[in-house]
């Protein structure tokens, strides 16, 4: 008996097997939505809008993560393939006013609300044409006036950020929502059950979501997170919604709803969205927690193949404007490429800048 117990608990850790021996899936799929474009209210130019911003991610960080790999730049490297509906899906669902904080694996939202190509990649880069100034890096990617309130590197330190957005848009009484993403990595950290206790109690408009991507780093979810994540809410009589992260559909119905119902009631959500990253945690990981065949798995409910398929099957464009487009991407690409290798690095007294609210005392400008 101690034999096996001893077998059992070092199974590596995140492959799991059945009965049978079968690999279990790292994190189940719901089902996605059967409506069309059109039911959903989204016109023929709003999905093709909305594959032009999930390949425009999706490409970035492909390139990105090859310049990262010949030393052009440093540091961590979280990427965002596969979970590129979420994003888009969630910005087409919001209004443009609207709030949105989110954890270090930042750079699909950055661009999707508005960072350009160009700006993301300097950051990268650490340039001063960087969309924060150089200074901030691959998990620090933020544009304020469009109301991109950046990444955050410390796991779960953004969750109050969060609930303060929307605590500023309530006192104001400017309707806008706050919607706050992060892993499931970060829902057992405290800070998530402070937040989430003072947002039901003073009925603070926010969205806290929690994009299940299956793995906290290199452990499932199911081994670090005991019951479902969105009924966490239930200890806090938050209302919450579960649904798949692979489909940009899905996640616009569910989001534009739960937005809907923020805005009207001024009370917060909590919601889990299920989705799947192709690549390990950041570029260090070496993922021996899965195995080829899951990851093979996921891969054929690839969220921009699954639209592109969609928007051929539904003649709402051809072939030929989607390699069009996919032109036009790469070619965006390659320039914020040598935008970034061309732009200067920050002066020294940038370092002085940006640190307080107002410019400090002792920072004299000639």
């Amino acid at each position: 008996m101690a034999k096996k117990q001893k077998e059992a608990f070092f199974t590596p850790i995140g492959i799991d097997t059945g009965q049978n021996g079968e690999i279990e899936k790292s994190v189940k799929l719901p089902e996605a939505t059967k409506k069309t474009h059109k039911q959903l209210g989204l016109s023929d130019d709003d999905v093709v809008n909305m594959f032009e911003q999930m390949y425009l991610q999706r490409r970035f960080e492909e390139r990105a993560m090859q310049m990262y790999q010949k030393g052009k730049f440093g540091g961590f490297l979280h990427l965002y393939i596969g979970q590129e509906a979420v994003s888009t899906g969630t910005v087409f669902a919001i209004n443009d006013d609207d709030d949105i904080i989110t954890a270090y694996r930042d750079h699909g939202w950055g661009l999707v609300r508005g960072v350009t190509a160009k700006e993301g990649m300097a950051e990268l880069y650490g340039k001063a044409t960087g969309c924060s100034k150089g200074k901030g890096g691959s998990m620090h990617f933020a544009k304020v006036e469009n109301h991109f309130w950046g990444g955050y590197g410390i796991v779960g330190g953004h969750i109050p950020i969060g609930g303060g957005l929307a605590f500023a848009n309530k006192y104001q009484q400017n309707n806008r929502i706050a919607t706050c993403f992060l892993g499931d990595g970060a829902v057992d950290q405290g800070a998530l059950h402070e937040t989430l206790n003072m947002s039901q109690l003073w009925s603070l408009p926010c969205i806290y979501v929690v994009e299940n991507n299956g793995y906290s780093m290199g452990t499932s979810t199911r081994r670090h997170t005991v019951g479902e994540i969105h009924e966490r809410s239930k200890g806090y009589g938050m209302k919450s919604a579960l649904f798949n992260g692979m489909d940009v559909f899905t996640v616009y119905e569910n989001m534009k709803k739960i937005a809907e119902e923020v805005r009207k009631d001024s009370m917060p959500w909590f919601v889990e969205i299920r989705t799947y990253r192709y690549r390990g945690h950041s570029m260090s990981d070496p993922q021996k927690y899965r195995t080829k065949e899951e990851l093979e798995e996921y891969q054929k409910t690839d969220p921009i193949q699954r639209l592109k398929t969609y928007l051929i099957d539904k003649k709402v464009t051809d072939k030929k404007n989607l390699e069009e487009i996919e032109n036009r991407v790469e070619e965006q690409v390659l320039e914020a490429i040598d935008f970034a290798e061309e732009s200067p690095f920050p002066e020294d007294e940038a370092l002085f800048e940006d640190m307080y609210a107002d410019e400090p005392f002792f920072h004299d400008k000639k």
